[in-house]
Parts: structure tokens; sequence; C-alpha cells
């Protein structure tokens, strides 16, 4: 296991001139030992050019990476000693799956004994201890994939273990599964983890910190509830959540906060001087009140519907759409009819372009 220190930018053209010639913009990250980490984000946003370059298949263009302090920059992916799980199974159909857990470790001349104990743990972790006699030929994608999971956690030794969408061929109800038991093994096996995914509930259920990133930045590292309830990037806010977060332009002058042009009162000196402001408020505190209430947005519902576990409702202020989730033994308002809404609370964010504003040392 290892602590990985990147400072490091990278471009796959020659000479890069503006930021879109860039896979990954200028970093500085640390991916602690022994933590689970997933880079998270759309696809091309370069999680998987960053992983690339943990393990050594791409060299970065300018700077370097760090394993320990020590600089691995211009080594190869076995001198790093990484293991790393790809998106499809990578395994040798005509070995049973004992003798493919087993291949890394006779690869390394480990004693029969040892590597007989270790591919029996690793296969009662991922319940594939039932299959151990069976060629891989004839099990299924997603037994397959197990496989290859467990030939990326069976060596002790590995300074991480990469994985890039390693779930994507698996059946969405075996998901969940997997993704426990992936969580399950971190706890118990201490190895540092980066896992690379565009499905946020992936993410934020694997991993201690995620990493979101958009257009080659990594916008914001934190943890599940860091990133729901204090996203520091608009990005972050749109991409978590489920819907993401409400934005509307806002503009604060002497005590009066007005957003998408009604007025409501807000003592916050702090925002003055920002003219240019975007509130942001996540649907699930949203406050749904009688038209007319002190203090709210005039707003007409909509659409409404029916989730099963929650009520959706879009509201309308001005151009704007304002998303709420209302539990489901709420009372939901009638399409159509006028509603009130309460946007200011202890979760209203502020943001100054893109960033959440930072003023007098204090975040908004």
């Amino acid at each position: 296991m290892a602590r990985i220190d990147l400072d490091l930018a990278h471009s796959y053209r020659p000479d890069p001139q503006q930021d879109s010639d860039y896979a990954l913009l200028p970093l500085k990250m640390t991916f602690e030992d022994g933590g689970a980490y997933a880079l998270l984000g759309p696809s091309g946003c370069g999680k998987t050019t960053m992983l690339n370059i943990i393990s050594g298949l791409v060299q970065p263009s300018h700077g370097g990476v760090s394993f320990d302090g020590r600089n691995v920059t211009a080594l190869s992916p076995q001198s790093r000693n990484i293991a790393q799980v790809f998106q499809f199974p990578v395994i040798y159909d005509t070995m049973t799956v004992a003798e493919n857990l087993a291949f890394p470790l006779k690869n390394r001349g480990l004693p029969a004994e040892r590597i007989k104990a270790r591919v029996g743990r690793i296969a009662e972790m991922l319940e594939l201890s039932g299959q151990l006699n069976q060629r891989a030929a004839n099990l299924a994608a997603d037994a397959k994939q197990k496989i290859s999971l467990g030939r990326g956690l069976v060596r002790e030794d590995v300074s991480a273990v990469l994985f890039d969408e390693p779930l994507t061929v698996i059946d969405p109800h075996l998901k969940w599964q997997l993704r426990r038991k992936l969580k399950q093994i971190h706890h118990e096996l201490k190895l540092t983890l980066i896992y690379v995914t565009h499905d946020q509930v992936e993410a934020l259920t694997f991993a201690d910190r995620t990493v979101v990133m958009s257009q080659g930045r990594a916008v914001q590292v934190g943890t599940a509830a860091e990133l729901f309830e204090r996203p520091q990037h608009r990005f972050v806010g749109h991409f978590i959540g489920s819907p993401g977060m409400n934005f509307l332009p806002a503009r604060w002058r002497g005590g009066v906060l007005t957003v998408a042009g009604q007025d409501l009162a807000l003592d916050e000196a702090r925002l003055a001087g920002h003219d240019a402001l975007t509130l942001g408020v996540r649907p699930e505190y949203v406050t749904l009140l009688p038209p007319g209430t002190p203090n709210t947005l005039r707003a007409t519902a909509a659409r409404v519907q029916d989730v099963g576990t929650y009520w959706l409702v879009n509201a309308t202020v001005d151009e704007h759409t304002v998303r709420l989730r209302l539990p489901a033994d709420a009372v939901p308002p009638a399409e159509g009819g006028e509603v009130g809404l309460q946007l200011l609370g202890t979760h209203t964010c502020f943001y100054g372009a893109d960033e959440r504003l930072i003023v007098e040392g204090r975040q908004a």
C-alpha cells in the first residue's frame, strides 16, 4: 500500500495553448495510504486519464507522480506494483477460477500453501468458493468480472488497486451486492483503492472520499455528506443529487436579496459587493408554503409527479424552474396552482460565477 501524490497536468496534444487542449488541467492531489477513493464525473472529464497516469499506463506531459515520497513518474505499472481492474473482464478462460485467482501470486513465486490460503480468502469474500474448480469459460459475465476483481485484490503487497468502471457488465440487481462486498473487502484488507465511475451512487456508497471531475478539473474532493450539503462548485451541486441542486440568479443590497426578480429579506452583509450571485438550494431543502407567505417566492406548480417514495414538484418562477422533493405522505400542490417557496435556510449556498463564495474567511 502507498500514499500517492499527484502534482501534474496532461495533454494529448504536443503544444497545448488553452484549457480545452488539456485532458487534465494542473492539479495537486493526495490519495492517503489505505483510503478508498472514487473518481466521479461524466465521460471525457479526465478520470480515466488520471487513473492511467497513477498506474503508469500514461506518463503525464507535465509534472509527476510519487508513491510514499518516491518519484515513480517514469516507472512501468509492474515497477509501481499496481493492480488494475478494467471495465471488461481480463481473465484466462482456459483456467479454473482458482487458477485465475492464483496467477498473480504464482508469477511472484509465493509458496503454494500461502497461495492457497490467499485464494481461498478472496474467493470467500467474493462468494466464489463454490466455483473454484470450474473453468472460467463456462461462467456468466458477472462471475467473470468477479474473478477479475479477485485477481486485482489477491496480492497483499500492492501499492494500490485501481478500478476502471468495473461493474459496467454486471446486472443491475447484482451491482449493489458487489459494491457492498468491495466496501467490506476494503475494511478488512486496508488496501488503497481508487475507483473510476460516472455513477454517483457507486461512487458515494463505495468511497470514503470522492473526487468530482469536470472538463479536466478536480472541482471538489469530499465525503458524500460534504458533496451533498456544501458543494464548492456549481457542477458538484448539479451532478450530485437526484435531481440536482436548484440555481437561481440573485443580488443582495441593503438587507434585501433579489431572487429571480422577487425580493426576500436577508440580513447577510457578507454578500455585499457581489452583484452577480447565484443562489443554490437542494430540492430536499425547498419548503412548500401557502402562496403569499412572507419571505417566500411566488411560484406556480407546473408539474407534480408521484415517484413512489417521494413527490417531485416542478415549480416555475418567472422563466426559471425550481424542483422540490416532498415526502411520500405529504399533500402535493395541484398542478397549475400558486405556491410559496421558502429557499433561505442553513442549507442555502451562494455562488459567484461557478465557485462557492468565501467572504471574510467564511463561506456563504
